[in-house]
């Protein structure tokens, strides 16, 4: 435990934390690490209750509308559903109730006064949508921009109930204040971890040089989010100007036009194998840079990278955790292969600042980009923000 004695905690989001792909395993690891560090946890149902035969047929839709839907009902439907939620947790004796990632399983539901209503996300629907991430890739449902105002005012409104938000990226925490008017004591930034078990830093060579060929590595499902034809045009940059690279892509594969002999596809990997969770970490200790120009709300991969002194090359778009010469760099959005490139022959001919920077991006993951750091700050604030409402309540 991270406190001094154990909190108890009902656990409550939109989607199963037993699932370990919900949210790219973000969910199942705040579950284990709010059990593990946190405090005794009761986990509930954050679906519809008596209305689950309405999200049944919502999931039967192409999944590019139901990812849009199913959470806008959610909201629709919040005080009937809020109401059985709440009556629910009424009957149960808790300190805290922890939320994560959709904010519509908090919609309508009044937790009784002297518990603590945490929520942590990665985003936010109004946020996301009116950045360069949301942009990227449009809507699905054109007719729902008309109901934004709508939906916007109920995350406003659970949010300003909410006691206590953490956001992993000052993108999102700026976001969200500057929206909803938010106060730094119920709004603070506390970023995530990898979700990798990290390497023992005496198994990496941080003082080594940038290798020949260059080894360049994208991890990611979707090739085009995770920015892989921009990775491409960067691989192909640095060949033409004659320095040997290789691309190695990792849990998607790219189309034909992108695949060629400098390009190694390895696909899925499932990590809870070990021949393939070695597979895994030797790439991470053997490659020289993460190129992955995506654009997404945060990106556990860069955390994943500077756990094992891994520059990341990406763009400064949403809350990708790189910061410019700690543990990579996040180019302006607009910058093409050249840009990408010219660093990657900046390291590689300076070998000081290339070992410098990977030993300065394992010190970044030690220090904040890591799952202990994240629960021994959020057990402090829970701890301080509990006390303080329970003594206004007398």
């Amino acid at each position: 435990m991270t406190g001094p004695g154990p909190l108890k905690i009902v656990y409550l989001c939109a989607e199963d934390p037993r699932d370990a792909w919900s949210y790219s395993g973000g969910n199942a690891r705040l579950f284990e690490l709010v059990q593990t560090h946190l405090g005794d946890v009761v986990s509930i149902e954050g679906g519809w209750h008596g209305l689950g035969f309405l999200r049944r047929l919502v999931r039967r839709l192409p999944e590019r509308i139901w990812l849009r839907l199913d959470w806008r009902l959610r909201v629709m439907l919040g005080r009937l559903i809020g109401w059985q939620l709440s009556r629910r947790l009424a009957r149960l004796d808790y300190d805290v109730l922890f939320c994560t990632y959709g904010f519509q399983a908090l919609a309508g539901v009044r937790p009784p006064e002297d518990t603590l209503t945490v929520f942590t996300s990665d985003a936010v629907p109004s946020v996301y949508r009116d950045s360069a991430v949301g942009r990227s890739f449009g809507s699905a449902v054109s007719a729902s921009r008309r109901m934004d105002g709508y939906f916007d005012a109920a995350e406003g409104d659970v949010l300003r109930r909410t006691d206590l938000m953490l956001w992993p990226s000052a993108w999102l925490k700026d976001g969200v204040d500057a929206r909803h008017d938010l106060s730094d004591t119920a709004s603070v930034l506390v970023p995530w971890g990898a979700n990798v078990t990290p390497p023992d830093r005496d198994s990496l060579v941080l003082g080594r040089p940038v290798g020949d060929p260059v080894r360049l590595l994208l991890v990611g499902r979707d090739w085009f989010a995770k920015g892989g034809p921009l990775a491409f045009e960067t691989l192909m940059q640095l060949n033409r100007d004659g320095i040997d690279a290789r691309l190695t892509v990792v849990g998607c594969t790219p189309p034909e036009a992108h695949v060629n002999e400098h390009i190694e596809v390895v696909g899925f990997l499932d990590r809870t194998q070990p021949d393939q969770l070695k597979r895994f970490t030797d790439l991470y200790h053997s490659s020289d840079f993460m190129v992955m120009p995506s654009y997404e709300s945060y990106g556990f991969a860069f955390c994943e990278a500077s756990a094992y002194g891994l520059p990341s090359l990406c763009l400064s778009v949403g809350g990708v955790p790189v910061v410019d010469g700690v543990n990579g760099h996040a180019l302006a959005e607009g910058a093409g292969a050249a840009e990408f490139a010219a660093w990657i022959r900046h390291y590689r001919d300076d070998p000081e600042r290339y070992a410098a920077l990977r030993t300065s991006a394992r010190e970044y993951y030690e220090t904040t980009l890591n799952w202990e750091a994240w629960a021994a700050e959020t057990r402090a604030l829970i701890d301080a923000r509990l006390a303080a409402k329970r003594a206004a309540h007398g």
